[in-house]
């Protein structure tokens, strides 16, 4: 399973051939915060709930010409939408750290560049 860093998808973000960057939280969480540009189908609940047709019912919203990078709290629901569209044939990423590690890169935070490091290494 891939994984994009965020330092990585910002980069990539500004480039012409951005990724449709999938917001899978709640609609209020997608509200209150989220990456410029995101769009949310938020199918976080049925996912984590083991529920991966929530997903496969919504794939409409999706384009599948571009790469899709899946955002949700912490990166581990994400994962699963991933998985879901891996296997609907999507070039599908998660973003590592999910909505948190994007926070902690905008804000420069200690924990998020001792993750950074962590991920750089492993």
């Amino acid at each position: 399973m891939s994984k994009i860093r965020p330092d990585e998808l910002d980069e990539r973000l500004d480039a012409n051939d951005a990724p449709f960057v999938l917001d899978i939280r709640p609609r209020k969480a997608f509200q209150s915060d989220h990456i410029d540009g995101s769009r949310n189908v938020p199918v976080y609940d049925e996912l984590r709930a083991g529920n991966e047709d929530a997903l496969r019912g919504r794939l409409g919203k999706i384009p599948q010409d571009r790469p899709v990078i899946t955002v949700c709290k912490m990166g581990v629901v994400a994962t699963r939408a991933t998985s879901v569209l891996d296997d609907e044939g999507y070039d599908a990423t998660t973003l590592a750290g999910g909505m948190s590690g994007w926070r902690g890169y905008r804000n420069g935070s200690l924990g998020y560049r001792l993750r950074s490091l962590l991920w750089r290494l492993f």
